[in-house]
């Protein structure tokens, strides 16, 4: 498990580094990737439901991601409003990542010995979100970069967590 955290945080690095130096396209490219994850979150929710034969109450947000998400791939221009969606999304993503990596640290504290880089990065990643959602058409513009930056802060953090880990293990 350890070493597959590495592989997977050393991809997150490389997928953030890929983020950072097409920024535009990486923004233009969020609404596309979100419709295709709500239609995969709709058929893999009515599945899961009629294979357990679960209530149909649990369809309610299944049939409506299918829905919203054919329609954002189909339907030009939707995919840009998904794109000025996905600003307040990242920006409250950061700040929940980044809270996240802040309580893990500082549980971590005596554990592990890199827990102050997992507890800067929980910073500013909050720093990041919060500013994110006070200036909205600074990460539309550079959502990109801001993605980019998450993706390796975290597969920083996952590689240094996999090896605190395995340290302890030992």
């Amino acid at each position: 498990m350890v070493i597959l955290s590495i592989i997977i945080g050393v991809f997150l690095m490389i997928g953030g580094f890929s983020c950072m130096m097409s920024p535009a396209q990486t923004f233009f490219e969020t609404g596309y990737f979100i419709a295709i994850l709500m239609l995969v979150y709709g058929v893999a929710g009515i599945v899961r439901v009629i294979g357990r034969r679960a209530s149909a109450v649990e369809l309610v947000m299944h049939i409506p991601a299918v829905i919203i998400g054919l329609i954002s791939i189909f339907k030009p221009g939707t995919t840009l409003i998904i794109d000025a969606m996905m600003i307040y999304c990242v920006a409250v993503w950061f700040i929940i990542q980044g809270a996240v990596s802040i309580y893990v640290s500082l549980v971590a504290r005596g554990v592990k010995k890199g827990w102050i880089l997992g507890l800067i990065l929980g910073i500013l990643g909050v720093i990041l979100g919060i500013y994110s959602l006070f200036h909205p058409m600074v990460p539309a513009l550079t959502i990109g970069f801001l993605i980019g930056f998450y993706f390796i802060e975290a597969g920083l953090d996952m590689i240094v967590l996999a090896t605190a880990v395995g340290s302890v293990k030992k």
